[in-house]
């Protein structure tokens, strides 16, 4: 089911791990962002844009885990994007032969048999310092930050004041740090990361996180307000 949360933009959410796949309306068709995770509830999806005339022609990872660079065959062929990190880490992931069962091991045991994984990670990326989303609608500032994830973007829907925050700024999960890679400090990142969502909060009248409830009118400030409390490890993202 999708709920409206802003004038052209929808929200649903998957009822193992709350997650969030946001719809954007456009001229021709939609913006579809970081879409799951079983293969029944992105079927339902398709069809619900398919019988109400919005075919999906633009797709939108915010960052490289599981269950945010899903896709399923009846959302269509439409260019999926991310940045020009979160796409080459995909890359590399799907470069090594035993991909799928690395992945497979960060599944929830309720939904491993349900998740489609043959459309897994199939993302263009865009080139470094691309400040908006490349399709037909509104206009989608990227805001790439390097918390929890590589190449992790929040996308600003500019004229909506909705904040796709990717995972963070949720109200059921904590906090969860990157790994560490090199001189990478995943602590510092983190909370770069929340200085960064901080910096377009004026412009935010609501807020979706990756999991968890859509926030209103100044939760996007409250929420990164209560970013700093101690990260956790991730989970479920296999290494490159």
């Amino acid at each position: 089911m999708l709920t409206q949360v802003a004038d052209g933009v929808l929200v649903h959410q998957s009822a193992l791990i709350e997650n969030n796949t946001v719809v954007v309306e456009g001229r021709t068709g939609v913006l579809l962002v970081d879409p799951g995770i079983t293969g029944d509830e992105m079927a339902c999806l398709a069809n619900d844009l398919r019988e109400s005339g919005r075919p999906v022609v633009a797709g939108f990872a915010t960052h490289p885990d599981w269950d945010h660079a899903l896709w399923h065959a009846e959302l269509g062929e439409a260019p999926r994007y991310g940045t020009a990190r979160c796409a080459a880490f995909l890359q590399d992931l799907l470069a090594q032969a035993d991909w799928q069962a690395r992945v497979a091991e960060g599944l929830p045991p309720e939904t491993a048999e349900d998740t489609p994984l043959d459309l897994f990670g199939r993302i263009t990326g865009l080139p470094a310092g691309t400040e908006h989303v490349l399709w037909d609608g509104p206009r989608v500032r990227i805001v790439e930050h390097p918390a929890h994830a590589p190449g992790h973007a929040a996308l600003l829907i500019e004229g909506r004041g909705v904040l796709v925050a990717g995972d963070m700024l949720s109200d059921v999960l904590i906090p969860m740090l990157d790994d560490a890679r090199g001189t990478n400090d995943p602590v510092e990142n983190y909370l770069l990361g929340l200085r960064l969502l901080e910096s377009v909060a004026d412009d935010v009248e609501g807020v979706v996180p990756g999991h968890g409830s859509v926030g209103g009118p100044g939760q996007a400030r409250a929420r990164i307000a209560q970013g700093p409390r101690l990260p956790a490890r991730p989970a479920g993202r296999p290494h490159s």
